[in-house]
């Protein structure tokens, strides 16, 4: 992505708010084979745009439950100033059971884009291609791993 331009000449940054739903963290914090190195990539891009990083408290348990080593330095990381920990909001509830009503998905996918799209996100990432196809409301745009966010 290249920066805009503004009237005056001078490049603007586009920071964007990026969701990773609970495997992306997995991938990458375990060093997955295959995604592991395209998590760092990503990583490494929103970095390099100033990107914010973003999930929802649901990912915590969900990371920590997956990956059974270095759980302190997990916790720490999460409760860090790096990434935002999105809460499960009132709000949030209600856009779940519109979309466990409307889409019949599973419960943690309707928690993490429910999640996002009360805290408008940019950009939701994740693996999972069912979800890629979806348009909600409050999401600027679900996208695989291939988003170019590199």
């Amino acid at each position: 992505m290249e920066p805009a331009a503004n009237p005056a000449g001078a490049p603007i940054t586009l920071m964007l708010r990026v969701y990773w739903d609970s495997m992306l963290f997995i991938y990458w914090l375990e060093g997955h084979p295959e995604f592991g190195p395209v998590m760092r990539e990503i990583f490494g891009g929103m970095q390099r745009r100033g990107d914010r990083l973003c999930t929802s408290i649901v990912t915590v348990g969900e990371v920590l439950a997956g990956l059974t080593a270095r759980q302190a330095a997990i916790k720490t990381y999460f409760r860090g100033s790096e990434l935002d920990v999105l809460p499960f909001s009132f709000a949030a509830a209600e856009g779940f059971a519109d979309l466990r009503r409307g889409y019949r998905l599973p419960s943690p996918d309707c928690i993490h884009l429910a999640t996002a799209a009360d805290a408008g996100v940019d950009v939701f990432l994740t693996n999972d291609k069912r979800l890629t196809k979806l348009n909600l409301p409050g999401i600027g745009i679900i996208s695989g791993l291939n988003s170019g966010l590199t």
